[in-house]
């Protein structure tokens, strides 16, 4: 019985194998990137929100001097401090956005971040791009 050919074998079972083990690398590290990104957000809703208690608007109401508390916007963290907070968030030219509404019950602080979008989107679903955090401050009886 003649004896097949082996040349070639071991370049080929590599190629299979290094496929799926590549493929799982970038997977690990694009899911890395969305979950600093989110935990950012979250850091930087958070801050928004102390920012906005400690602002007028809502001083003002918890402490009866006003009745309503009417805070928007994005006024209460400079550029340069949520720079510092979160400069993940400001990598590939993109800049976060804070806005607070005030709603009937509590006042609402969302981070977000337009033009984010996952590094291998053909596995990921577009729900992973433009994340967003909120956290909400309840307003005074």
């Amino acid at each position: 019985m003649r004896k097949l050919d082996q040349r070639g074998v071991a370049a080929f079972e590599f190629c299979i194998v290094a496929v799926a083990i590549f493929t799982l690398i970038y997977a690990i590290f694009d899911l890395g990137r969305y979950a600093i990104a989110m935990q950012s957000l979250r850091s930087l809703a958070g801050a928004g929100a102390r920012a906005a208690m400690l602002a007028d608007c809502y001083t003002n109401a918890a402490l009866k001097i006003t009745t309503t508390v009417t805070c928007s916007g994005d006024i209460y963290l400079s550029d340069t401090k949520k720079r510092a907070l979160v400069p993940f968030l400001y990598a590939n030219g993109l800049s976060p956005t804070l806005t607070t509404v005030t709603g009937s019950s509590a006042v609402t602080v969302t981070a977000s971040l337009s033009g984010f979008s996952m590094m291998f989107p053909t596995i990921w679903p577009s729900t992973f791009n433009n994340p967003s955090a909120s956290t909400q401050i309840p307003l005074p009886n």
